[in-house]
């Protein structure tokens, strides 16, 4: 059957120059709080506090409109509720069975009027009835049914089936056009009214249906007859009931499953049924990890943390199981689903998974360090060690721990963290992979040891200048040539006295020879003086060379000893020596006169 249309001279929107009209304005709003109403009760219970709230404010929005206007009537379609030909209600999606106006016309309903007088039992009849939260044997009637056997003074309905009924001719539902303003309806009930009432009288029957030489009963059964007939579907009725089934065929039955149970959970007061469901959600959240549905899962979290406000009416029993099944979240087995999801899944979603791995405990940090050592990919590793970071900051052990670890990616990782949290503590758990096999891992450990120990001993670097990995030595060196450091001149001597030292690098050498004069002050100066006096036999060119570097660092750094050894540099030490010592000199001096300069 045709759905109902205002006719085509009559718009349905209100023009937006004109002044509001204040009754409009204030259907709006009930069926607003109707609606507000209506879900809250359907998906809390008519007990709970929030469902409570909107009711009130429900009953005293429609009282202080029917004390106003006496009536609020309005015609119903599959999606929208018009008054006086304007749109007053739309659903957000179309036939979605949580919207009032397609609940009501789905059940027959064409038009619903409340009069005044309305008591707030009757509405909480009515809201009842619509979603079938009655506690009668007729749970499974429609809301027609329903609220014929109330048979409300302050209710009243015109059915679909009323409307096929009606032999009346032309089209019923379209609304009065300039010809007839004089037989102004305000409602579909009046017109229905008229029309039967005529039929009657053609037929010499009264007006309340009865022959009129009978007796006449003052009852209202006439607004809740239903013949129980089976309706007149058009074709495009059907096609859209077809398009219908087609989508609910196709729903995420995941979705549907987890809203049922998110309303079982707002709503059950079996303490039985409760803990069988506190105990199915673990399942829940097992079979949601393993299929990887990370920001479903995260919704599903964020639903079990706010139960207990939802539902303040929880007993001692399911509070305690509720707070186990969320300290509980990262256990071993769980974390194990986690990463085969993420290690044997090509393309694995990973959206949501962050905020998951932050809605778990401390308890879970364990696991996630074996999580962490265990996946594949660097992208997945990342977003562990983001939540590590969190969850371990406090309880740093087990992260300390893996650093013995022979696997270098993971050690790499557990090195980034350490970094982040920047304690000096973590220095000496650090410095025991001077020697560690990977040379990625020995140099994060080096650029480790300058951020934990930015100054002090600086005996723990030197001891990477004997690294077979040149990168590193060099990266030592820059931290002790930097004089933060202390390192006694005995730490440096098995290192340039020895022979192979000559074989290598200029560069090298120098920043040795800078490093030791920086860590170890006039300390070194007896070696330094040594070189640049000795008169060599053997090795002539490479020892005439350490001289040269020898005279040259203690020109860079002058100091009376300094300025002392190279002026006997300049005596006893060959030509290339002597030259080297006088150029020495002379940066010192322009040192000197920098110094006194600026101060």
């Amino acid at each position: 059957m045709d759905e109902l249309k205002p006719d085509d001279n009559t718009p349905l929107l209100v023009s937006a120059k004109e002044p509001a009209d204040p009754e409009l304005v204030s259907v709006k709003r009930v069926l607003t709080l109707l609606d507000k109403t209506s879900k809250s009760r359907r998906t809390y219970g008519t007990a709970n506090p929030v469902a409570q709230k909107f009711f009130q404010e429900l009953f005293e929005g429609l009282t202080t409109h029917l004390t106003t206007y006496s009536k609020l009537g309005f015609l119903i379609q599959r999606s929208e509720l018009y008054f006086n030909g304007n749109v007053v209600y739309r659903s957000e999606q179309e036939s979605s069975n949580e919207s009032v106006a397609f609940k009501l016309y789905a059940d027959g309903i064409r038009e619903l009027a409340f009069l005044e007088g309305l008591a707030a039992e009757d509405l909480s009849f009515f809201l009842d009835s619509l979603w079938g939260a009655l506690d009668s044997e007729e749970d499974d009637d429609d809301i027609v049914t329903r609220l014929w056997s109330k048979n409300l003074a302050t209710i009243t309905i015109v059915t679909a089936e009323e409307v096929a009924k009606a032999s009346i001719g032309g089209d019923i539902f379209a609304l009065p056009t300039a010809e007839t303003t004089h037989l102004l309806e305000s409602n579909l009930r009046d017109l229905l009214d008229r029309e039967q009432a005529k039929a009657r009288k053609e037929r010499g029957l009264g007006a309340d249906g009865n022959s009129t030489s009978g007796s006449t009963p003052s009852g209202r059964a006439g607004q809740f007859q239903s013949g129980r007939q089976g309706y007149d579907v058009s074709e495009t009725e059907f096609a859209a009931l077809s398009a219908e089934i087609t989508t609910e065929s196709a729903r995420d039955n995941m979705t549907y499953l987890l809203d049922m149970l998110t309303a079982i959970l707002a709503s059950e007061k079996s303490p039985a049924i409760l803990t069988k469901l506190l105990a199915l959600w673990g399942n829940v959240l097992d079979s949601l990890t393993a299929q990887g549905k990370w920001t479903v899962l995260d919704s599903v979290l964020g639903l079990l943390h706010v139960t207990t406000e939802v539902r303040p009416d929880l007993g001692d029993d399911h509070k305690k199981q509720l707070a186990d099944l969320l300290h509980n979240l990262g256990n071993s087995e769980r974390v194990k689903l986690i990463e085969t999801y993420l290690n044997k899944t090509s393309d694995a979603i990973t959206e949501g998974l962050p905020a998951v791995l932050l809605s778990m405990t401390a308890t879970a940090v364990p696991a996630f360090c074996t999580l962490l050592a265990n996946l594949e990919t660097p992208a997945h590793q990342a977003i562990v060690v983001e939540a590590l970071e969190t969850l371990a900051k406090d309880q740093p052990d087990h992260v300390l721990r893996g650093l013995s670890d022979r696997r270098p990616r993971y050690v790499k990782n557990l090195l980034a963290i350490l970094l982040k949290w920047n304690k000096p503590q973590f220095a000496d758990a650090v410095e025991k992979l001077v020697r560690y096999p990977d040379v990625q891992v020995r140099k994060e450990v080096v650029r480790a040891i300058g951020i934990f120990r930015p100054n002090g001993n600086g005996t723990k670097l030197a001891a990477f200048l004997n690294d077979t990995e040149e990168s590193i030595r060099f990266a030592a060196l820059k931290l002790l040539m930097t004089g933060n450091y202390k390192t006694p001149y005995s730490t440096w001597s098995p290192l340039v006295s020895a022979e192979t030292f000559m074989d290598r690098t200029l560069g090298e050498k120098r920043a040795v020879f800078q490093a030791v004069r920086a860590t170890s002050g006039d300390e070194c100066l007896p070696f330094f003086e040594s070189l640049i006096t000795e008169r060599s036999w053997t090795n002539r060119k490479k020892k005439e060379e350490l001289a040269a570097l020898a005279a040259e660092t203690l020109g860079r750094s002058p100091s009376p000893a300094a300025i002392a050894a190279l002026e006997l540099g300049q005596k006893k030490g060959g030509a290339a020596i002597r030259q080297a010592c006088t150029t020495a000199l002379a940066q010192a001096q322009r040192q000197q006169h920098l110094k006194q300069a600026a101060s």
